[in-house]
Order: structure tokens, then sequence, then C-alpha cells
């Protein structure tokens, strides 16, 4: 699997700059740019990042290397944190381009990536999105609270409803004759009958579905 690389603050002047790097390769190269053999993961560390083959001076800056799983990827990750000038980011991805296996991310690479990995779910995914492009305070405050597992959550009560709304059906088809809510635990659902357990996720999934 190739390393990915891409500018994760907005493009332009800045005062900083971030660089995100994911993938297996990334420490190799964090270790060329900084020229150190040894790297702490988790620990932000002061560094001279130089071209890896004619050694010149990219930059000075902030390098933080994250061990997978515990990274937003879920891979090995680095970040690279420099001064923002258009001179100083270009120079640093072309020298991320120029190491073995790395490449620049496809939009939103990052975040499927992390999803494939099991880190977020499809919903948490979409609200990494909407997060970042949002404008107003209520956008915000949506995008967190599903980004937080809000909707994950809803969703999963619905689908355990349905699960197990069929398990009743197929029991009542299965054994007409039987009457085995007097035999379920007190708290099962096939204590309910199937119209009861089906109608109330219709009108929020109705809802949702509108939204």
């Amino acid at each position: 699997m190739d390393t990915i690389y891409a500018l994760s603050t907005a493009p332009g002047r800045a005062g900083l700059a971030v660089i995100r790097a994911s993938g297996p390769h990334v420490l190799q190269g964090l270790k060329a740019l900084t020229g150190r053999s040894k790297i702490e993961p988790r620990k932000a560390i002061f560094a001279r990042l130089a071209d890896s083959v004619s050694r010149e001076t990219i930059d000075h800056g902030i390098v933080i290397f994250f061990e997978g799983p515990a990274s937003f990827t879920g891979e090995d990750s680095v970040e690279y944190t420099v001064h923002g000038g258009r001179a100083v980011v270009q120079s640093l991805l072309s020298a991320l381009a120029a190491l073995p296996d790395h490449r620049l991310a496809e939009p939103g690479e990052f975040t499927r990536r992390a999803f494939e990995n099991g880190k977020l779910d499809l919903t948490e995914a979409e609200a990494v999105a909407d997060l970042i492009h949002a404008e107003t305070e209520l956008q915000k405050q949506q995008a967190l609270s599903q980004l937080s597992g809000s909707l994950s959550t809803l969703y999963q009560g619905w689908t355990d409803r349905l699960k197990a709304t069929l398990a009743h059906m197929e029991a009542e088809i299965e054994f007409p004759d039987e009457d085995y809510r007097k035999i379920s635990p007190r708290n099962s659902p096939l204590k309910s009958k199937p119209c009861t357990m089906i109608s109330p996720p219709i009108l929020p999934i109705t809802a949702a579905a509108k939204d």
C-alpha cells in the first residue's frame, strides 16, 4: 500500500501549514527528512527538515509521529507543521513526492482509509465533510453530534427493532399454534405484537429520509 500525503490546512499564504502523511512508509520518510534515527511516537519534535537527497533545508518545524492503529486513519501517520509560505509548502510536498512509495492523496482519501480501517463508520465519515464545510453554528453543532456517533446510535436502534420484528413475524409464520410470548423473557421484543414494534420507528425513519 502506498503512503499518501496532502496539505491539510487551506492553501495560500499563512503563518503555519500542516501537511499530513499516512501509510506504512511514513516513519522511514520522517527519518529521511529529519535525519533522525529514532522517533518517539506521539511526541512533538522540533526538527530541521531537509531534502532527502540534496540535504538542502526546507524549513524548521514541528513533527509528530502517530503509530497505528492509534491515529485518525488507523495507520502510521505523521503531521508536519511548518511555516505557511507557498515556497516552504511546495518544497516539503516535493520532498515527500521524491520519497519511495509516497504519493499525493486523492480528495477524501484520509477519511476513506479511516473508514476502511474501522476508525469511522459511514455516518461519521460524512460528518467529517460536513464539519469542514460548516458555515453556521447550527451546522457545526449538527456535524459534531453526528461525528460523536449520535446518528449511528439512532440507526442501530432502528436496526435492532426491525430485526426483532422480523424474528417475531417469522415465529408467527413458523409456529402459528404456539404462544411463544408466554415463554419469552420478560423484556424480549417477542412479547409485543409486530405492529407495535414496527410502528415506532416508521415516523422517525421517514422524517430522517426527508432531512
